[in-house]
């Protein structure tokens, strides 16, 4: 193996990107606008405001301007954590034997565990500065919960989480960290909601999603005086925000000059496999390289794989504005699987475009597959991964012994996006062999489809 290049791609604290990465300014094919739900005509700044932050709203819909300048004050909170490593698997690609090179970015050295403090602090600190005392959101396996629980504290901001029920009873010690960090964790679907209410009114006994969760964070943030609503995952602006791993990688290869062929992360709402590809991507569509980018989801719920390309809303109550995208239906409850971060019934837009266009794959794969995978890994890397991580390890696994078969020499990247250390439950379950594998049936995913408005198309819908 070479030993020019080393364990650990290392950026100085100056080569921290000082602004986002837009993906959308750089696509000669946009996503299809948002819509407002009543008109069904392109949402404006004034329809999303008051839900949403105002400088979130902004960058939402901003699909022009390539580079977005990061606040000196967030580019300092980023300096407690970023840049965040990347490693050559040296260990891995040996116990494989394979010949391909193989790279992860590893986002959970903060104390969240994962990539999603990079928008959590972002969106905490636009809060702060429009004046708001307090914010609403979901969370599914909890990291978001986590992340923003921790910007919200850094900043001075009161915060309510409704974490996906069967989630917080499968990780008791995420709720503890949301908790300890100040902010309020229910439980969702929960009775302290309408929407909620209604929810287990026509199901008593769900586990509940992240719809469920959206649903009722939002009816919250719009009852509440000077309070918002924030969002993990799926908007463009929090792809905008991950926007800052890819970029770090791709200041870290280029310095050691070293160009990935296949590029992996794992996909739920797609925040995270966004940003990762988000200036790989640019090149590609430029003409620059010919990179492969492969989305990795759970088969529990195949939004890629197996969704429909439409408009839907992004919460299970039907009260968000209407994103087009690939989508199980937003009614859609997926099972109780491990995989909580990957549970959402869409995939982001401008992610769901790309797929549509060529320039993005998709793959599923089954839950006592990917950990087995993450139980290698964690065995030759010496670190715990994520459920949610372990789809892309899984995938990448795949293409290096792929690699070994063919003797091709590629370079592979894969984004391991969060540490396992809160999923022991999930561990415990594939170690003594009780895990299963539930996968939709054609009828389970049909009454997911048959919630999906009618949207006829219109001069704002592509084909």
């Amino acid at each position: 193996m070479s030993q020019k290049i080393p364990t650990r791609l290392y950026l100085s604290e100056d080569e921290i990107p000082r602004a986002w990465y837009n993906l959308r300014a750089v696509m000669k094919d946009k996503p299809d606008p948002i819509l407002h739900p009543g008109t069904l005509q392109p949402a404006t700044a004034s329809d999303l405001e008051p839900v949403f932050c105002k400088e979130c709203v902004k960058q939402e819909l901003d699909e022009t301007t390539p580079l977005i300048p990061i606040p000196d004050r967030l580019q300092e909170f980023y300096r407690a954590y970023r840049p965040a490593p990347l490693i050559r698997a040296y260990f891995l690609e040996k116990a494989l034997g394979t010949p391909a090179e193989i790279y992860y970015k590893h986002e959970g050295t903060n104390t969240s565990g994962s990539h999603k403090l990079n928008s959590a602090a972002a969106q905490a600190y636009y809060a702060k500065e429009e004046g708001l005392a307090s914010l609403t959101t979901e969370t599914g396996a909890g990291q978001w919960g986590s992340a923003m629980a921790m910007a919200c504290a850094f900043f001075g901001i009161g915060l309510k989480v409704f974490m996906v029920k069967v989630s917080s009873e499968q990780k008791p010690y995420r709720k503890a960290l949301i908790e300890t960090y100040g902010a309020n964790l229910i439980p969702s679907p929960s009775n302290t909601t309408e929407s909620g209410k209604k929810i287990l009114a026509e199901n008593p006994d769900t586990g509940g999603s992240l719809g469920c969760a959206i649903s009722e964070a939002i009816e919250v943030a719009v009852k509440t005086d000077k309070c918002r609503y924030v969002l993990g995952s799926v908007l463009n602006h929090v792809l905008l925000h991950q926007s800052i791993i890819g970029e770090e990688v791709k200041a870290a290869l280029d310095k050691y000059g070293v160009k990935p062929d296949i590029i992996i992360g794992c996909a739920g709402g797609g925040s995270n496999l966004g940003g990762l590809i988000a200036p790989f991507m640019g090149d590609k569509i430029a003409g620059k390289s010919n990179t492969r980018f492969i989305a990795v989801e759970p088969a529990s719920c195949p939004s890629l794989t197996r969704g429909r390309f439409a408009y839907d809303f992004g919460d299970t109550a039907k009260t968000t504005p209407l994103l087009r995208m690939y989508t199980l239906g937003s009614g859609f409850i997926p099972s109780a699987n491990h995989a909580g971060g990957l549970r959402y019934h869409g995939m982001n837009s401008v992610l769901s475009k790309l797929y549509r266009d060529g320039h993005l794959e998709a793959r599923s794969e089954v839950q006592t597959d990917v950990f087995k995978a993450a139980v290698q890994f964690a065995k030759i890397e010496g670190i715990l991964p994520a459920p949610e991580s372990s789809h892309a390890i899984k995938a990448a696994i795949d293409e290096a012994l792929e690699c070994k078969r063919t003797g091709e020499k590629k370079v592979i990247l894969f984004g391991l996006t969060g540490t396992g250390y809160f999923d022991m439950t999930a561990y415990m379950s594939y170690n003594a062999g009780t895990m299963g594998d539930r996968i939709p049936s054609d009828a389970d995913l049909e009454r997911g489809f048959a919630t999906l408005p009618d949207i006829p198309q219109n001069q704002h819908t592509s084909p």
